[in-house]
């Protein structure tokens, strides 16, 4: 990456990653096309007043946090007045974070996390908790798409789950979305970094409203193609696209790392 033109990278995150997305990448040696392929929406969901009780009246044995939005979207639905009272009650819990992103919010928040997976995921989280959790009551909350894999894992171990769905996302539909296929196919983008799988299915969404799905797969399988992790490699596997990238490391941070090095490697 010491050439004089940089690479440009697609990210396709949320607004609201946007601006620290770009900041970081450029930082990197990167140009950033930032153009959200997913959105963020609050939602209301019958099981938070049971997962909020269940925590504040010392019920809760571990609430575990699979995103930061999941714990961004939890603050947002309890009256500022009580959080603090929320998040003493969380320190009398042992929260479990699925990585280190979301350790870092809630740290942030000053809530105390007591561990970690090895392996940043829903498969992750069952196997570094299930030896622990016969028979303890186990508060969940992250968006309505989390996967399966967690909560009927975590029942097979004994677990009693109580889960709460606390935010949604979303396909955004605009010029923006369009533009990018297009820069796509034109081979104006170096590198891709998706982040979920369904920002995967959401980009061949508009694709195929474009009727472009062939020519994208053609120049991402000319491109460098990022997956934060094996679910989301996957996905775009399912669409015929060759994944070049997968960080040891599921953070957005590491995936950017990943690329650099592969381009300084080629240069």
């Amino acid at each position: 990456m010491t050439s004089e033109k940089r690479p440009v990278i697609a990210i396709m995150r949320p607004t609201v990653y946007k601006e620290e997305s770009v900041r970081l990448a450029e930082s990197m040696g990167f140009d950033a096309i930032a153009v959200p392929m997913i959105e963020l929406a609050g939602m209301e969901d019958s099981s938070f007043k049971p997962f909020f009780e269940r925590i504040v009246k010392k019920e809760a044995d571990y609430v575990i946090f699979t995103s930061a939005n999941g714990l961004d979207f939890t603050l947002r639905k309890i009256p500022y007045v009580m959080r603090d009272m929320f998040i003493e009650a969380l320190n009398r819990t042992n929260v479990i974070a699925i990585g280190p992103t979301t350790k870092k919010a809630l740290e942030e928040k000053g809530i105390k996390v007591m561990g970690m997976p090895g392996v940043y995921s829903s498969k992750g989280l069952v196997e570094y908790l299930c030896n622990d959790v016969k028979g303890k009551k186990v508060n969940l909350a992250r968006s309505v798409f989390g996967s399966t894999v967690l909560t009927e894992g975590l029942i097979r171990c004994g677990a009693d789950v109580l889960e709460t769905k606390v935010y949604s996302l979303f396909k955004p539909d605009g010029a923006e979305q369009k533009d990018l296929i297009r820069s796509a196919m034109e081979g104006k983008i170096t590198a891709f970094a998706f982040t979920s799988s369904m920002m995967v299915h959401n980009f061949f969404e508009v694709a195929k409203e474009m009727e472009a799905t062939a020519s994208v797969i053609e120049a991402l399988n000319g491109s460098i193609v990022a997956a934060i992790g094996l679910p989301t490699a996957e996905t775009l596997r399912s669409y015929r696209v060759s994944v070049s990238v997968i960080p040891d490391e599921y953070t957005f941070e590491e995936v950017l790392r990943k690329i650099r090095d592969m381009l300084s490697a080629c240069s």
